[in-house]
């Protein structure tokens, strides 16, 4: 196959023709593939194409417009020259002409339908984030221009792994396990049959570019302080990047309902930034009792593309109050007493007996 295509490379020069680029293009046996003339031609344009293959196909004959060579699986149309199934017998080099004088060159490769080469030079690459959303397209080169006015699109379909997928490709949220390689065929009607054209696109995931979802607060193992009896409301923040991850909170395991009129019930508030969402979870006891004390109670950040996470936190009543003030001023006194006799008593050491008062 690469002698092949060495020996078409050099047709052109064998030609007389080196300063016109060579276009490759490659195909599968029997598939549709289009080759378009660069030139713009109007009405009046005398455009033409020739070939040299194995086939050895006369095309000035069905030079103009529309030309109709569908009884030799040719057909020409506008500024395309459209091969309706390839065969290894239209390999060769192709040229399309304006006036006498050659516009362009195509060399044209024509593949076994299990090729693995083919699917490697026929290969478009796309890149997906995970936790975001994401669409597959169909690659659209080389496939019938609009003034090839007798061919119409008819579907696409999608396969990977042998595996038909449901039309179009679209990811919610991408997972590691959607990248890999994808076929995409697309199909055209022409004259009641149908003709194909497939095409590998290799889907890369790679991380999200916003980070992961994590709970900000509060931390684990926290302990709140409450009253009885005191409406209590404890908030789960957390910072995440789908539409589809959700916080809440748990009691012993239980999903702690969002009815108002509950004892205890959970409330929610989303907000949507540019870069992330903010989310909280509000934990809302309107009457704290001794049976609230007993249980833990757990914020859960759900998320399809990495593990949940958790953090557990418990409640405690508050002790009595501790008149801190008071023992403060008692403490103050009596260190300004000790003072104040040690300096008394410093001073009768130091006048001695001048001072009668200072005899026991």
């Amino acid at each position: 196959m690469m002698m092949n295509v060495l020996l078409l490379s050099l047709l052109p020069l064998l030609t007389g023709v080196c300063s016109l680029k060579l276009i490759p293009l490659y195909t599968r046996a029997g598939e549709m593939v289009v080759l378009r003339c660069p030139q713009k031609n109007d009405a009046n344009t005398n455009l033409s194409w020739t070939s040299q293959t194995t086939q050895r196909m006369n095309l000035t004959s069905m030079s103009g417009q529309a030309a109709d060579g569908s009884q030799m699986n040719v057909l020409l149309q506008g500024r395309s020259l459209v091969i309706l199934r390839a065969s290894l017998s239209y390999q060769g080099n192709y040229s399309c002409s304006v006036r006498n004088v050659s516009s362009q060159w195509f060399s044209l490769i024509v593949y076994e339908p299990q090729s693995r080469e083919y699917a490697e030079r026929n290969q478009y690459s796309t890149t997906c984030y995970t936790q975001e959303s994401c669409t597959l397209y169909c690659p659209t080169a080389n496939i019938p221009a609009n003034d090839t006015s007798k061919i119409k699109s008819s579907r696409i379909t999608w396969h990977k792994e042998g595996t038909t997928l449901p039309t179009p490709i679209q990811f919610p949220s991408v997972l590691e396990k959607d990248g890999g390689i994808y076929t995409c065929i697309r199909s055209f009607l022409y004259n009641g049959q149908i003709y194909n054209m497939s095409f590998t696109v290799v889907l890369e995931i790679q991380p999200s570019k916003h980070g992961k979802s994590k709970i900000l607060s509060p931390q684990q193992n926290d302990v709140f302080l409450v009253d009885l009896g005191s409406k209590v409301v404890i908030d789960c923040r957390a910072v995440m990047y789908s539409e589809f991850d959700d916080l809440f909170w748990l009691s012993e395991n239980s999903f702690i309902d969002t009815n108002e009129s509950l004892p205890v019930f959970n409330s929610y508030s989303r907000t949507k930034y540019i870069d992330g969402i903010k989310m909280a979870a509000s934990l809302v006891f309107r009457d704290v009792s001794k049976e609230d004390l007993l249980k833990k109670y757990t914020c859960k950040l759900e998320t399809s593309q990495q593990n949940s996470s958790f953090i557990t936190i418990s409640l405690a009543e508050k002790g009595p109050p501790v008149f801190f003030p008071n023992v403060i001023v008692l403490c103050m006194l009596a260190s300004g007493t000790v003072v104040l006799l040690i300096l008394l008593l410093l001073g009768c050491y130091i006048g001695g007996s001048k001072f009668s008062s200072c005899n026991v």
